[in-house]
Order: structure tokens, then sequence, then C-alpha cells
């Protein structure tokens, strides 16, 4: 089966910013594959077709793109959104936990991005959009693993760009700010606690939580995400939402010391 059809392929799309990004591209014209580590758990969705992925795992990555490839004969668009978040100070957390955090946030990333690229060189044309976050432009005390994981896709998709432009693909970043998902019940907690950072961790978990549950709508990130698919002349980076803005402005032109103040008066750091 071919489509003449555009086709997008997102990853984690069973719930929060990826389903919304589903349904956004299926009501912008494409044909639209959803990934998930179990499709037997996710309702169905509209003109979505669920594939099972684990973005951790080499095999099931080539898999699922050959299925794709094999149904719809192309990929025009790949959305990188599963991920897994970490919350607890840098010195609680083990590097076994880091290294399951990048596993899926960073090398997931590079094992789509591998499988699908030659397909859109072939082709002559793509979009590989991936969700960096707010904390991949700023630095998030208590968040430092998953701050970590998400400047490494900036890094990352900033450099992937200039390799792919001569070839008609574009590399492109996502960033958004708190967004109302579960992300914060659904993050990993610090696998080493240390009394030490107790009362600020949870004066941290207090703060994330308001955020989140006055965050921006997934409806909102999607939106953004359709536009950097769809854009006849995209930007590297589309943010997403007031906030993410305010903090690409802070970061790009408060000077360093002002900067850093600010930071700990946000995260209600004393000093």
């Amino acid at each position: 089966m071919t489509t003449n059809r555009p086709v997008a392929l997102v990853t984690g799309a069973s719930s929060g910013i990826g389903r919304e990004t589903a349904l956004a591209l299926v009501a912008a014209g494409f044909d639209v594959v959803g990934t998930s580590r179990d499709t037997s758990r996710v309702a169905p969705l509209g003109g979505v077709t669920f594939l099972d992925l684990d973005v951790a795992g080499d095999a099931s990555v080539a898999a699922a793109v050959q299925q794709v490839i094999k149904r719809f004969g192309r990929i025009d668009v790949l959305v990188n959104n599963a991920g897994v978040g970490s919350m607890g100070a840098a010195e609680e957390t083990s590097v076994a936990q880091a290294q399951g955090v990048f596993d899926t946030n960073v090398f997931g990333v590079m094992r789509m991005v591998k499988e699908v690229l030659p397909h859109m060189r072939t082709q002559g044309r793509g979009r590989i959009i991936n969700l960096s976050s707010v904390v991949g432009l700023i630095p998030s005390p208590y968040m430092a693993v998953y701050a970590a994981s998400k400047h490494a896709i900036e890094g990352y998709t900033e450099s992937l760009d200039h390799e792919v432009r001569e070839y008609g693909v574009r590399a492109l970043l996502v960033e958004p700010a708190y967004t109302r998902t579960g992300f914060e019940a659904n993050s990993a907690r610090p696998d080493t606690p240390l009394q030490v950072y107790a009362k600020q961790r949870h004066t941290f978990d207090r703060m994330m939580a308001e955020a989140i549950k006055d965050g921006d709508a997934p409806a909102l990130v999607a939106k953004v995400i359709v536009a950097a698919a769809t854009d006849a002349r995209p930007k590297l980076r589309y943010t997403a939402g007031t906030v993410a803005g305010r903090a690409s402005t802070l970061r790009r032109f408060v000077p360093a010391r002002a900067f850093d103040k600010q930071i700990r008066k946000l995260n209600k750091l004393a000093g």
C-alpha cells in the first residue's frame, strides 16, 4: 500500500502531547502512525494507525519503521515525542537511573533518526521534529538529569539540521514549558535519596505540581508541532506557549549574573 498523502510517524502517541499531535496532524491532512510501548492498552484514535514501539530497543525501532514504509511507502514527518521524566537532586540520582533516562530521551531519538533518515534522504524531503523542553534552554535545579537529556537533544538536533539540509531534510526543535500532562506524576524519583536535599526537593515537587496544573494544554503544543511540520520556511526552534517564549528570551538577552539570580529566585533557592 502507498499513499499520496503525507505520512507522519509520532512516537509516544497514546496520551498527552503525542496524542494531541497525532490528532492535529490527521486534521492537517496527514496519514498518521502513532506508537506506544503497548498498543493493546491504547484507546482507538480516529485516523491514527497504532504500532508497538519501544524507542529504547534497536530491534523494536527497526521493525516499526519498516512496517510504516511497507504500509505507506513513505515517511514525511517524524515526531520524536516519546520521553520520560526524572526529578530529584543530581547527587540523589544514580548513574544507572540517569542512563535509563538518556536511553529513552536521547538515544531513543537517535535510534529513530538513524532508521528514518535514509528513507527521507532517498525521498529528497522530510521533517524530523524533536521534542525538547524549556529546560533544554535553561537550568532546572532538582531536574538535572532530565535537563541534561534535553540539552543533549538541543545540541544533537541543531547539528543534525546542518548535516541534512542539503538533502531536503530538516531537523527541528519544539520547546514546550509546563504542560497539563501526567509528566510530574509519572516522573522517576531519585533512587538514592539524601536527607540533605529533602526539604528543597519537596519544595520543588510542590512548585512543579502547581506549574503543571496551571500549564499549557497539550493541544497548544500539538498546534506548534503541526506548524513545524508544515511551514514552508521552517525555523530551527519553535517555543510552545508564553512561558517557554519568555524563558527563551531570558536566556538570550539577560546578563549572566542577573539570569543566575532569577533562576535561584524562581526555584526558591537560598543565596
